[in-house]
């Protein structure tokens, strides 16, 4: 269970983060949060989809990994083999929370980071340090902040996307059946993207409502990632392809 605590520099000092990749650290997942904020960059190596949350309804971005729940096809010897990782995996051991603070006499929210200190990635012996020695922040907590930024950024405004999507009748069921080779065929259930017939279909009004909220482009950029399902498939036929042949060997 997560232990968080409100990260500073007296308490946490000498806290350090791994920022290595493997079973150990949790990165074993079929799928994971995404963020319209990081389309641009995520579109290029990693399929897009949608998913409903059943007890809110709302609709959640993620990007595919690999084709079962515990399977990450980016996972290749400690390392994560992709140009751009996604920021839910960049984040590691931290999240922004909010304290309420007096601001010029006033009350108000203010965001605060946050550490999971039962985090596998957290220790005081290896890794990248939190802070610095003199106890300013480290370029790796820097760099932290700057993706819990883009999170939350980009949390608030894919709520408002999504909600437009759905109105508009632009969000359709996505059953991924895919064949593998002739033994291996592997279904995904309760995925969703964009509809690009209906897309094609919008009237003038209702595209230029969208273009100036700004969710045109993040309608085409994830229609624009599922072409990386040829790299996802071709990946998991070259893992089937090497187990084979250690069980060949094996037996040989």
């Amino acid at each position: 269970m997560a232990r968080y605590e409100m990260l500073n520099n007296i308490a946490h000092r000498d806290l350090r983060v791994a920022t290595g990749f493997g079973p150990e650290f949790g990165d074993e997942t079929g799928m994971m949060p995404a963020f319209p904020s990081e389309f641009a960059e995520l579109q290029r190596e990693y399929p897009i989809f949608l998913q409903k949350n059943s007890t809110t309804g709302e609709w959640q971005s993620v990007v595919l990994l690999g084709f079962e729940q515990h399977e990450n096809l980016f996972l290749q010897d400690g390392r994560w083999n992709a140009g751009y990782l996604p920021g839910a995996a960049a984040k590691g051991p931290f999240l922004i929370g909010f304290q309420e603070q007096r601001v010029d006499g006033e009350l108000r929210q203010e965001a605060v980071m946050h550490v999971d200190l039962d985090h596998p990635r957290v220790n005081t012996a290896s890794g990248e340090p939190v802070f610095l020695p003199q106890g300013g922040n480290s370029p790796y907590l820097d760099h932290i902040a700057s993706v819990l930024r883009g999170i939350r950024d980009g949390s608030t405004y894919g709520a408002g996307m999504f909600a437009m999507f759905d109105a508009k009748g632009l969000i359709q069921p996505v059953k991924l059946d895919v064949q593998i080779d002739e033994q291996h065929r592997v279904v995904v259930n309760g995925l969703h993207g964009i509809d690009r017939d209906r897309l094609a279909l919008l009237e003038g009004a209702e595209l230029l409502e969208l273009n100036r909220a700004g969710y045109l482009e993040g309608a085409y950029l994830m229609l624009a990632s599922l072409h990386n399902m040829r790299r996802l498939i071709a990946e998991k036929q070259r893992r089937l392809r090497t187990q084979a042949a250690a069980l060949s060997a094996s037996k040989n």
